[in-house]
């Protein structure tokens, strides 16, 4: 079970050992040193005793490691080696990592790429890669009790343990087989049709989309454009010098490249997925006039994979998510009957195995198969599911109900608007108000609550309007980029 989800990986290696695997600055990097790489990288966790733990049939290793070609390595010698990849973050405190590391009960943890953690631990191994960085191999000693049974987990054939505050909003440890990542793969690739004759620009976090997401391009024979800068200039540069003809990202950088003011065109792109947060139609919109592609949303779950992508109505929907195809979708309404509107749940392949901790196979939160997502959503007459916001943040005003992603939708328009958090504030007297936490974009000194109130008013019924726009320098986020609510 260990090769099944290189498999297609290994394969394109021996076939087309040439073929470029991934490009970065002015370098690229073939199918064929990757695989040796991995392999190379798998052999040092061998030889360092982090594949193996005499209480633990399937051990548990962290990658510490930014973005980059040294990621895709070291995450592809621990699945070569039959561990299971914990990814960690390195955007978490320092009480969070640990925090990690007991929950999981980390056998070892890779720092590559100029990061190192734990500071205790036995290192094993210290050694000087290509690249000229310096990597660490940590052994840890995991703590005698785990919280789970090492049997049940080592039952589920586990690749990957993904953190994620899941449906309560408590932070779980997701646990995915190989089986289910396999599947994921196959089902998200029949829609989204990436062969060996794509290159993909990548922008986003791989401690959070490693697994699915660079897995599926590999195994499919592409090329994988790792980038690490974030303006649209290195964007588009970066897509024409390698010829990008997809792109994976969020809706941040798909604003950006709208607004991107050479007039250069992106020649060959085909593809454009949007993901981790609700795309805004005004960007959609933009993007598409600026380009000529449609911008396709994702929506994307840690416990389901990539369910709904909006493929074929991007054009005319482009907010929506698209109809459903391998998954079903059902909408349930407050008392639990199907409806139009209401909490999208989904059933479909690939879903998630477990959670870690607490200790909960995924047959017994599934509810007839079906994963609750804690999403509002409602279908429009042509079947296409658009996203209204999470359960738990609907705001009740004054008995009416008011969905915070609609309003940060509307302001998110306006060009004073950088980033934008709505909040419900309670009046003792008058009961919940929406309220606006914005990031004012660079050079708005002297904002004007009025205008931004009038612009809220031609887009926004009465009582969905802020009555407060807060300005504020940052907002915080969460692990994998969304802001925090």
């Amino acid at each position: 079970m260990t090769s099944q989800i290189l498999d297609g990986f290994l394969a394109r290696a021996a076939a087309c050992p040439e073929a470029p695997a991934l490009f970065k600055g002015g370098e690229s990097w073939s199918y064929r040193w990757l695989a040796l790489a991995a392999q190379e990288a798998c052999a040092h966790l061998q030889r360092a005793g982090a594949l193996a733990c005499d209480t633990q049939p399937v051990v548990r290793v962290g990658l510490y490691c930014p973005n980059g070609v040294e990621h895709v390595v070291w995450a592809l010698g621990i699945l070569l080696g039959g561990a299971c990849l914990v990814p960690v973050p390195q955007e978490l405190a320092e009480c969070e990592r640990q925090e990690l590391a007991r929950r999981t009960s980390l056998r070892a943890v890779v720092g590559a790429g100029g990061l190192f953690w734990p500071p205790s631990g036995r290192d094993c191994e210290i050694q000087a890669d290509e690249f000229g960085e310096t990597c660490r191999i940590s052994l840890l000693e995991p703590p005698p009790d785990s919280g789970f049974l090492e049997a049940d987990f080592a039952a589920l054939a586990p690749a990957l343990i993904r953190f994620s505050s899941g449906t309560t909003g408590v932070s779980k440890g997701v646990v995915l087989s190989h089986a289910s990542l396999l599947a994921r793969i196959h089902s998200a690739n029949r829609r989204l049709g990436v062969s060996a004759s794509d290159r993909i620009l990548w922008t986003l976090p791989m401690a959070h989309h490693f697994a699915v997401s660079i897995l599926l391009y590999l195994n499919a024979g592409a090329g994988v454009i790792l980038e690490d800068s974030h303006l649209a200039e290195a964007l588009l540069g970066s897509a024409n010098h390698w010829g990008a003809t997809v792109m994976y990202g969020s809706p941040y950088h798909f604003r950006l490249l709208a607004n991107e003011p050479s007039g250069r065109p992106w020649n060959g792109l085909r593809l454009a997925v949007s993901t981790a947060a609700a795309l805004s139609r005004d960007v959609a919109e933009r993007f598409h006039g600026r380009f000529g592609v449609p911008l396709t949303q994702g929506f994307g779950i840690i416990e389901a994979g990539l369910p709904l992508l909006n493929v074929a109505g991007a054009e005319g929907s482009p907010t929506s998510v698209g109809r459903p195809e391998d998954f079903e979708v059902v909408l349930l309404d407050k008392n639990g009957a199907a409806s139009e509107e209401g909490e999208l749940c989904l059933r479909g392949p690939g879903m998630f195995d477990a959670y870690l901790s607490p200790w909960q196979p995924g047959a017994s939160v599934l509810r007839e198969g079906w994963f609750h997502t804690g999403d509002i959503a409602r279908r429009d007459v042509s079947g296409n599911i658009e996203l209204l916001g999470r359960l738990k943040s609907v705001l009740n005003v004054g008995g009416m109900k008011c969905f915070p992603e609609e309003i940060e939708e509307v302001l998110l328009r306006h060009p004073w608007v950088a980033e934008v958090r709505v909040r419900g504030e309670e009046n003792e007297r008058w009961g919940t108000f929406p309220v606006a936490d914005i990031v004012f974009a660079e050079g708005v000194t002297q904002p004007r609550p009025a205008e931004l109130a009038l612009h809220c008013r031609k887009s926004l019924a009465h009582y969905k309007v802020p009555v407060r726009f807060v300005a504020v320098e940052r907002l915080e986020k969460t692990a994998s980029g969304k802001v925090r609510r």
